[in-house]
């Protein structure tokens, strides 16, 4: 078995001069261009660039207003200054609110950062086994030409007939064809890397350099990142329906100002004038203000909700798929090894003519599809370990 694995490893290097000029690339390297390059990072940084905006705005102070008019009656200059001053309790909801809103849209880019390499490793484990898979069918194509060549000897010598010549021939036929449509699914799957990587080239210029092996431990998620999100956003908008139902009575007022100007002189001098203001709840409650703040908070607790389902059903999902392809594995190395000694004994045995071609062709058949579905496991298992430790990220593992 370790022989086969072996030489399925060695023909990788065969199939990258297929493509001319290409730049290795490992699965570190294609998770770091990803984040260097990713569309979509740009959009969760831009959340969190208008969420901590939303953070200035909510600590910022209201501004006084100047007015100054003029009365016939005296005294008739009038100065004030209108200062509109902030509940303490009102503000500090305010800036709650708008920092649990900040600390929810950070969790959010940290999930895309997550996401983002999520995709470039999912997508990187695809390109690999194609690259698997092509020299497999490459092997497999060189051992059917072999056998073709094997029983057009046995034929001149007199050992077999020509029925068994034309069916060496046509299995040597299918295994090329088998190869050729390996190459075109192994360059989809370069074109898929490229543009996970943000490149922009018409044709594959990258080639990846990792093997295929067994994949490291998966740690078990608990709080996924959207859930948390999720949560800090329903914080977010309670305390933002309960600042609108305080805000009945909007921004009271304290005017200060000066008046002069008396021409009958009964009061020379400036004067000076205190006012205090405040809006009068008459054709509007807060009503609409209200009802929106209500309407979000609702919608909050539903989308966090939705994220505790969706996270709970991908976590057991991918714990699930990541067992069975382990368990796959497993029993595929066994089956690697029972299936390479039968297609060797059968194929000593036809070149001594002991057996049938048409056994020896099963027992290949055999060897190949057992060895395809092992790599075919190893990539599940792959895949599967990658989406678990993307959801195993909490707000205080390191960003990806």
């Amino acid at each position: 078995m370790h022989f086969r694995i072996a030489v399925l490893m060695a023909c990788v290097v065969v199939a990258a001069p297929m493509f001319g000029q290409t730049t290795p690339l490992s699965r570190s390297a294609a998770v770091e261009g990803a984040l260097a390059r990713g569309a979509r990072l740009g959009v969760a940084r831009a959340d969190t660039a208008v969420a901590g905006a939303a953070v200035i705005a909510a600590r910022a102070f209201p501004n006084p207003g100047l007015s100054t008019s003029y009365s016939k009656s005296a005294p008739r200059y009038h100065v004030s200054l209108d200062a509109p001053f902030d509940l303490p309790s009102l503000r500090d909801l305010r800036v709650r609110s708008a920092r649990a809103g900040l600390q929810a849209a950070q969790l959010r880019y940290q999930f895309a950062r997550a996401s983002i390499a999520l995709d470039a490793d999912t997508t990187y484990t695809r390109a690999v086994a194609a690259r698997d898979r092509l020299a497999l069918s490459r092997r497999n194509a060189l051992d059917a030409d072999s056998l073709l060549r094997m029983a057009e000897r046995r034929r001149d010598a007199g050992d077999a007939s020509d029925m068994d010549v034309e069916l060496a021939r046509v299995n040597a036929g299918q295994q090329a064809n088998v190869a050729a449509g390996d190459s075109l699914t192994y360059a989809s799957a370069l074109l898929d890397l490229q543009a996970v990587l943000g490149m922009t080239e018409s044709g594959p210029v990258v080639v990846p350099t990792d093997s295929l092996v067994a994949p490291p431990e998966a740690a078990t998620p608990g709080q996924t990142l959207p859930v948390a999100a999720a949560g800090l956003s329903v914080e977010s908008a309670t305390l933002a329906a309960r600042l609108q139902h305080r805000s009945l009575f909007a921004f009271p007022s304290l005017s200060v100002g000066v008046e002069y100007g008396d021409p009958t002189h009964s009061e020379p001098g400036i004067l000076p004038t205190f006012g205090v203001g405040i809006a009068l709840p008459l054709f509007d409650r807060n009503r609409g203000a209200i009802a929106q703040a209500e309407s979000e908070r609702v919608r909050a607790l539903a989308e966090l909700t939705l994220a505790q389902v969706e996270a709970r059903n991908e976590i057991n999902h991918a714990m699930r798929e990541r067992a069975a392809a382990l368990a796959r594995v497993g029993r595929d190395r066994q089956l690697i090894t029972s299936a390479d000694r039968v297609s060797s004994m059968a194929l000593t045995a036809y070149r001594e003519g002991a057996a049938a071609l048409p056994t020896v062709l099963e027992a290949q058949r055999t060897a190949r599809d057992v060895l395809a579905q092992y790599i075919d496991d190893l990539a599940s298992a792959w895949v599967a370990t990658a989406e678990l430790r993307a959801l195993a990220i909490t707000p205080s593992t390191p960003q990806p």
